[in-house]
């Protein structure tokens, strides 16, 4: 089960995006294929995988939105779970070029005009006649209020919907962002197999909109790690319709910035398996990066996650984990707690520290771990969970 994670039981509408949910792909029980409608004037800016793999999906959303990853001529997408057309090479790219033209030819534009999304099982094909029947019985129904069934229809090993809202007012005037995201194992920066898609009813100019979405993704999605493997499929769209008016203010980027921290944070929760939600806080760096990698060699530890699962004292594993780091600390300098009891001093025990008194800080279900290397005044900060059995059950029956 999730960490201390509900599902939202309400989403603001977006004025300018309609949205419908079918079953078509290969779920027996739930939605899995979702259409979002663009109304024009819309500005769409995109972060992808970094994954030498890229899924055909990936790789036609590049295409389309251009160079600077930003578009303000995209009218629709199509999301579906449960295949990740990845690894399907020419066919795939067929596929996915193919579902462009099927939902444009359905929205009353250009293929150019739409971008694909596919998450799933790797390395199986899209059935493409069931795919096609599915946009048909979307385009019927398209209506703004339907960001919960999305939610839902996005979905592979998640256990709970991801999603939020938030609203800001500018002169008088309401400005609303809602998110969604799906994504539970192979997660990890760059990117962090997960999906997430924003929207906003304010007018964001383009490059705003892309510059935005760059600084906001490292903070957030690029931010979290569940299992260490980054997906062929990641992707993280923000759209602004600019209904509600001006939104170039501080206050429409923090709320953004929140609602993308918020869905980051969800996804860790219902990590698979995971009955821990840990973030780890490096500070005192040189530099970012190397806040960055203690964070993150910590995170991904298969031997710190499986003492987080136990509440295994076994604070050695650390030490381990951030030598492994490398980067520019000297390790004599490092400390170390969780939650506010001490467990490191100058890279061995501090003197204070008591085992017992950690086991019972990592029996908890939140934790906090804090590195300090004691070289700068950088900092970085991760969220990650525990690696439990649940994650081996889930991964080993997969694809049955």
């Amino acid at each position: 089960m999730a960490v201390n994670l509900s599902p939202p039981s309400v989403l603001e509408p977006i004025a300018g995006v309609r949205l419908a949910s079918t079953r078509a792909i290969k779920s027996k029980n739930r939605d899995d294929l979702t259409v979002l409608a663009i109304d024009a004037g819309a500005t769409v800016s995109g972060v992808f995988t970094q994954n030498r793999y890229p899924a055909p999906p990936v790789q036609v959303c590049r295409t389309h939105l251009g160079v600077d990853k930003t578009n303000g001529d995209i009218r629709g997408l199509a999301i579906n779970a449960g295949i990740a057309n990845a690894g399907t090479l020419g066919r795939g790219l067929h596929d996915a070029q193919e579902s462009c033209r099927l939902l444009a030819n359905l929205l009353g534009c250009e293929a150019r005009q739409i971008l694909p999304f596919s998450t799933g099982v790797i390395m199986e094909p899209l059935p493409m006649e069931n795919y096609a029947r599915g946009l048909q019985r979307c385009a019927g129904k398209l209506i703004h209020d339907n960001w919960l069934a999305a939610a839902s229809a996005i979905m592979t090993t998640d256990t709970v919907t991801k999603g939020i809202s938030r609203q800001v007012q500018i002169n008088g005037n309401t400005i609303t962002v809602t998110g969604i995201a799906k994504g539970s194992g192979m997660i990890h920066p760059n990117m962090a197999t997960m999906l997430a898609f924003v929207a906003t009813d304010a007018a964001i100019p383009a490059p705003l909109l892309a510059q935005w979405q760059r600084d906001i993704v490292d903070d957030t999605f690029n931010a979290i790690s569940v299992d260490g493997d980054t997906s062929t499929n990641d992707s993280f769209m923000l759209i602004a319709t600019g209904k509600a008016g001006d939104g170039n203010h501080t206050v429409v980027r923090d709320a953004i910035a929140g609602v993308c921290a918020h869905l980051a944070e969800c996804i860790v929760r219902d990590g698979e398996g995971a009955s821990k939600l840990v973030t780890i806080r490096v500070y005192g760096g040189s530099d970012k990066e190397t806040c960055l990698r203690v964070a993150r060699a910590v995170a991904c530890s298969p031997l710190v996650k499986t003492a987080l699962a136990a509440g295994d004292a076994n604070v050695g594993r650390f030490l381990m984990a951030i030598g492994n780091a490398g980067g520019n600390f000297v390790p004599d300098c490092v400390t170390m707690h969780v939650d506010s009891t001490p467990v490191l001093f100058n890279g061995g025990l501090h003197s204070e520290y008591c085992e017992e008194k950690t086991a019972a800080v990592l029996a908890m279900d939140e934790i906090m771990i804090v590195i300090g290397l004691g070289k700068g005044a950088y900092e970085a900060t991760l969220k990650t969970c525990d690696l439990t059995a649940r994650y081996i059950e889930i991964n080993a029956a997969y694809r049955s």
